[in-house]
């Protein structure tokens, strides 16, 4: 039986950790950051410190299996780490967020159950890997950013539409930002990834031919 002090220590240990995790992703400017993670990681470990003690309580009573609760953390932080997700028209963000919010879970489950070395390691690890992933990203993303803006026609799938042109040139799109005119026009500027200015050329000309879209300028 996890006593009441041991609970306190525990969920605020959960609590320290979430904290450096989520510190480093909202530094990012991710979509998940501190609140996230650390709402994730205290969650976790008060249900691991919840089937200690039902399993206690009810010990040589019936059958019960302590980790039967403790593991639908696994699979239902999974769905809010979907939500993380968005794909770009060829680049998919947001997948190493989700795998954060996934492994604190793991890290939250790992102090309520009182492994406090296997946790505190864990998130040692967690922040190289994100510190050095960073890095690697970095050096391999050594291309010209670029902003295209494309003054389109208000119209129905027109977003889709400039996602599939862009995904088959196979650019890595940056940031999207997307601003309504008066006259019934949207002006969508959209940062590329490109280390040569003939592929925005040839990419700006693909776009031009999409029906409703006025106008195409690079800066």
């Amino acid at each position: 039986m996890v006593s009441e002090v041991d609970i306190f220590i525990r969920l605020t240990v959960a609590f320290a950790l979430g904290g450096l995790i989520g510190y480093e992703r909202q530094s990012q400017n991710k979509a998940a950051g501190l609140r996230t993670h650390v709402l994730v990681c205290m969650g976790a470990c008060l249900v691991m410190i919840l089937s200690l003690n039902i399993y206690h309580s009810v010990q040589g009573l019936t059958n019960a299996d302590p980790a039967r609760l403790a593991a639908q953390v696994v699979s239902g932080v999974g769905f809010l780490g979907a939500g993380t997700i968005m794909k770009e028209g060829a680049t998919v963000t947001g997948l190493t967020t989700a795998a954060s919010l996934w492994v604190v879970s793991g890290v939250g489950l790992a102090v309520g159950g009182g492994y406090y070395s296997g946790a505190f390691y864990t998130t040692f690890l967690i922040l190289l890997t994100l510190a050095l992933l960073l890095r690697i990203d970095k050096l391999h993303n050594t291309g010209q950013i670029t902003t295209l803006v494309i003054t389109v026609k208000n119209m129905p799938g027109q977003m889709e539409i400039i996602g599939e042109v862009l995904g088959g040139c196979g650019v890595r799109i940056c940031d999207i930002k997307i601003d309504k005119e008066a006259d019934h026009s949207i002006i969508i500027s959209i940062s590329l990834n490109s280390s040569e200015q003939a592929g925005i050329n040839k990419i700006a000309g693909n776009l031009l031919a999409i029906e409703g879209v006025i106008s195409v300028k690079s800066k």
